[in-house]
């Protein structure tokens, strides 16, 4: 599948910044069976500094120092990506036991090992609650990429989406006991148990395609950018996409853009500017198959 992919991330400033840096992570990864065909990148104001690198986890980012006044930022990305992802064969992967073995013995240091994915984050800590949790379902699974995807299920059934009732400060303790938030928030709940489990677990941030109604056309800005797990499943059958939210493997609808231990390390923008008063802030997304059509909302 190849995709047409166009982001926008807006903001405005109640006053003048007089300078600012941002760090971006929003130009699509080129591994997990992705490649990138074509990719382009805008600031609004031009950047007087401009530097890409790819980071320690592999994500490619962009360092962007704006060195004159501006009262609002626009960044746009315009990128053609191609997707091939086969469905893995979950019923060959080890056993629960295998992987938290093979986990706990592991020593290699690069970026998507899984030793750095075991533990605490910034943002996210192995939670006892959530483990017993993910547990019921991962011990009563013959191999551990079944009980993934069982347990990615059941979040799917327990938890109840909901925009507006959490926020990048919300703890999984909280979304476990409310049974309700949205992606990020089901992300890292999975991530919390699965690694309380012995499992390592990174979070996934990147582009989900949507569907419209039966018979309407595609919507400009439908689509949005989504959250979602992948788990170390052996040296073998290795990392693991699941959809929480949607309770299903991350498949060739899903494109990443960034992994890490939580959304801290994958945020799309981070950023240093000095302003007062709210900010106004406003994303979009399209995805769209490179035969189909857009109509514009």
């Amino acid at each position: 599948m190849i995709y047409d992919i166009r982001l926008l991330i807006a903001y405005h400033y109640p006053g003048f910044v007089a300078d600012a840096r941002h760090i971006l992570r929003v130009e699509p990864r080129e591994d997990r069976g992705q490649r990138v065909l074509a990719s382009r990148l805008r600031f609004e104001p031009t950047p007087s500094e401009l530097q890409r690198e790819t980071d320690f986890f592999g994500n490619r980012t962009a360092h962007g120092l704006i060195a004159r006044p501006h009262d609002a930022l626009r960044v746009e990305l315009e990128t053609r990506v191609r997707v091939e992802r086969p469905s893995p064969r979950l019923e060959d992967t080890p056993t629960l036991r295998q992987v938290r073995e093979w986990s706990a013995s592991s020593v290699e240091s690069e970026g998507d090992s899984p030793i750095h994915f075991g533990g605490s984050g910034r943002l996210v800590s192995p939670s006892a609650m959530v483990a017993a949790y993910a547990a019921e379902t991962l011990e009563a699974a013959p191999a551990i990429g079944l009980g993934l995807l069982m347990l990615a299920r059941r979040i799917r059934s327990d938890f109840r989406f909901q925009a507006g009732v959490s926020s990048v400060a919300t703890r999984v303790e909280e979304t476990f006991a409310t049974r309700r938030g949205v992606c990020q928030d089901f992300s890292h709940m999975m991530i919390a148990g699965l690694r309380g489990c012995g499992v390592p677990a990174a979070y996934a941030s990147g582009f989900l395609r949507t569907e419209p109604p039966p018979g309407r056309p595609r919507l400009a800005g439908a689509d949005a950018m989504h959250a979602w797990v992948e788990a170390w499943a052996g040296p073998d059958a290795g990392w693991i996409g699941l959809d929480p939210t949607n309770g299903c493997l991350a498949g060739e609808d899903h494109v990443l853009v960034a992994l890490g231990r939580d959304y801290a390390d994958v945020a799309p923008i981070d950023g240093v500017l000095i302003t007062a008063g709210p900010q106004k802030h406003h994303h979009a997304v399209d995805m769209v198959p490179v035969e189909a059509e857009v109509t514009a909302s």
